[in-house]
């Protein structure tokens, strides 16, 4: 994550937490960005703060694209029963995405009223986003960086009463997925695993943990290397267990190998850390695929991506089953290398 960027989401997320702590809304939030985790887990804090005792009357909830607004009128505008205030909840409206009335209606609500709203996707450009970023508060919720996230890990882990060391956390981190849906269901699992021994192991992590599916990429690029097609092909078997599309693991592929021919190309012009920067990749990461970049030439590197494009292409025009497309490229990646390894 860029450290602009990082920084306006730790600020944002900062002065959500005071508020939450104080007591004391902005009348209307949008929440919403790639960490869904982060969205959800807010959401639920700030209607917990918001309703104490999870109080019904005062609550209601608008979901999906087809939205009444003279009811969110009626209702925005009824003062609430034996309470400080009356929340409003939406979720997944798509309305920063459309023209629509609802700033007009927010405009006239009573402050007794809160507003928050649930979205994927917003339009910085629509006028209710506008709306909200002039009178409430917005939080996009992105992944967060390494340091935040091995923090989360640590902590997470700690409220079940366990300790885990550095080395043994970076190795979690290029076992798993890093969002953090997926982090807390592996640190639960390590949890329950464990039992009543307090220390995670690097032997828990492989004995319990789902792998990230990159991890796979790692590995069946590391056969590729060796000219191995058989362990290709058994890793790309694997990525479809793993229930990932073959045109995705295409993308995946093509992503992974063009980090490679960067890494390649740049490695004498910048330092690790820079290029690890430049490349949006964690350090341990960086590490890995430094590694294996090692293993190509750049011109294989440049060959490869030229046959995932050719394979994509062949697939959009009806000429290939997109699966088979994938075994083959795997076996001609590997016979390429292999006839270098002969040279």
């Amino acid at each position: 994550m860029p450290k602009k960027e990082e920084a306006r989401f730790e600020k944002t997320l900062g002065l959500l937490n005071k508020e939450l702590e104080a007591e004391s809304f902005h009348p209307v939030y949008l929440l919403y960005g790639k960490e869904e985790y982060l969205v959800k887990e807010y959401c639920h804090k700030l209607m917990q703060a918001v309703l104490k005792d999870g109080d019904e009357m005062n609550f209601a909830f608008f979901q999906g694209k087809e939205i009444d607004f003279a009811e969110v009128r009626d209702i925005g505008s009824t003062l609430p029963f034996f309470a400080d205030y009356r929340l409003l909840y939406f979720e997944e409206t798509g309305l920063f995405k459309k023209a629509n009335e609802l700033s007009e209606i927010l405009t006239n609500l009573p402050e007794s009223t809160v507003v928050v709203f649930r979205e994927k996707e917003v339009d910085k450009r629509n006028k209710l986003y506008k709306y909200v970023q002039k009178n409430g508060l917005i939080s996009e919720m992105v992944p967060m960086g390494e340091k935040a996230m091995i923090d989360f890990i640590v902590d997470e882990l700690w409220k079940g009463q366990k300790r885990i060391k550095k080395s043994t956390v970076d190795y979690f981190l290029s076992q798993v997925e890093h969002s953090m849906f997926h982090l807390k269901n592996e640190i639960m699992k390590l949890i329950s695993y464990t039992g009543d021994r307090m220390e995670v192991t690097m032997e828990d992590i492989d004995a319990i943990c789902c792998r990230e599916a990159s991890d796979q990429i790692f590995s069946m690029l590391d056969a590729v290397a060796d000219g191995n097609s058989v362990r290709a092909l058994h890793f790309y078997g694997e990525l479809l267990i793993l229930q990932k599309e073959p045109l995705g693991i295409l993308a995946m592929l093509f992503r992974h190998c063009n980090i490679l021919l960067q890494i390649k190309t740049e490695e004498n012009n910048h330092s690790g850390y820079e290029l690890a920067k430049r490349l949006g990749l964690f350090q341990n990461h960086f590490s890995n695929y430094s590694r294996q970049a090692k293993k190509f030439q750049v011109s294989q590197l440049k060959e490869m991506l030229e046959r995932c494009v050719e394979t994509d292409f062949s697939f959009k025009r009806g000429q290939i089953n997109i699966q088979l497309g994938l075994e083959t490229l795997l076996v001609s990646f590997s016979e390429m290398n292999s006839k270098r390894g002969n040279t």
